[in-house]
């Protein structure tokens, strides 16, 4: 009943550490707070972590109090919601959110401290979201991200590696949408991430007519040019995927779908795949942070199919030739959720 109202801020249910009772600023006294209510009272705080035990509302500016393996199951902060404690350890467990407020933690990113002597590619098809991963990895990491291009308004958000040679050795990963081999095998190694390709071609036609938030309008979605989009793009869609599997030398694949549900154990590979490990407060940070500047606002739902269904029969022989093709490198096949039905 708690958590009739809970919102994309919350955590999880974590034992307070030991000795951590100074770290916790109690805003009210004597009221009950939902949720929402308790997060409201801590950004009036400009204060990042609300924390709920039962009905009772405190806030804390350590955003790392608690850390990713701590979770505990719901029951125990079920249990501090009682009024008849079997143990006064049941009072130490506590429903934890994040604010609004900015958690600043992960904010500070800088070049590599030396100079790599391997590239990582992080290779993407056009509208799969490799913005938002650089962010994350950046998040994450500490460290900036390259690129193979350059991109004026994503050095002015923030990507200050977007400046830098791709070859200079000084980022954690290089942002490419190349495909031919010879791109391919100047990297060491590559992050391959993946998208349901309607979702990748959709982000991608919004992207070039509206720019990086923007929505593209009816008439562009109606027009000539986006069925002669889908003619070109989704078939480089699959030959992208199809050659960095043949080609790549030392290949993660990270499927977009799975970060979403799954952001802290994705990462985790990622980094480990980087040769680095994430601190327990930036990896909570980043999650807290997760969405960035790079989500588009809102949501704007079509009123009518875009793809005929002459479109959708190619798109989905498409991606049943690239799930073969990963099974047959012995890696997992493409989300259940896109496969075709």
């Amino acid at each position: 009943q708690c958590f009739s109202d809970r919102t994309v801020h919350y955590h999880g249910c974590y034992k307070k550490p030991q000795n951590s009772t100074a770290d916790f600023l109690i805003q009210t006294s004597g009221q009950t707070h939902t949720p929402q209510q308790c997060i409201e009272t801590c950004t009036d705080q400009d204060l990042p972590l609300a924390l709920l035990r039962g009905q009772d509302c405190f806030c804390s500016h350590v955003p790392f109090l608690f850390t990713i393996q701590m979770s505990e199951q719901e029951y125990m902060c079920e249990r501090s919601n009682q009024t008849n404690h079997t143990s006064p350890y049941d009072l130490d467990y506590y429903w934890v959110y994040s604010t609004p407020v900015l958690d600043t933690t992960c904010k500070e990113r800088r070049f590599l401290p030396q100079k790599s002597s391997t590239l990582v590619a992080l290779s993407s098809f056009p509208g799969a979201g490799n913005t938002w991963l650089r962010h994350l990895i950046e998040l994450a990491t500490g460290f900036y991200t390259g690129s193979y291009y350059f991109d004026g308004s994503l050095y002015n958000k923030g990507f200050k590696g977007e400046k830098d040679y791709w070859q200079s050795g000084r980022v954690i990963c290089v942002k490419t949408h190349e495909s031919g081999q010879r791109e391919i095998e100047m990297f060491d190694s590559a992050i391959l991430l993946m998208r349901n390709p309607y979702r990748s071609l959709m982000a991608e036609f919004n992207r070039k007519c509206a720019g990086h938030l923007g929505y593209a309008s009816d008439v562009h979605w109606r027009s000539k040019e986006w069925s002669e989009f889908v003619d070109s793009y989704s078939s480089w869609w699959v030959s992208h995927a199809l050659a960095w599997l043949r080609f790549a030398h030392r290949l993660l694949v990270v499927h977009f779908e799975n970060l979403q549900e799954d952001l802290a154990p994705q990462l985790k590979t990622i980094t480990a795949f980087l040769n680095t490990s994430i601190p327990e407060e930036r990896l909570l940070c980043t999650k807290s942070n997760r969405d960035g500047h790079f989500k588009r606002s809102g949501s704007r739902s079509l009123t009518f199919d875009p793809f005929t269904p002459e479109m959708r029969a190619r798109i989905d022989e498409y991606i049943r030739t690239v799930d073969s093709a990963l099974r047959d490198r012995n890696l997992d096949g493409l989300p259940h959720k896109y496969m075709p039905r």
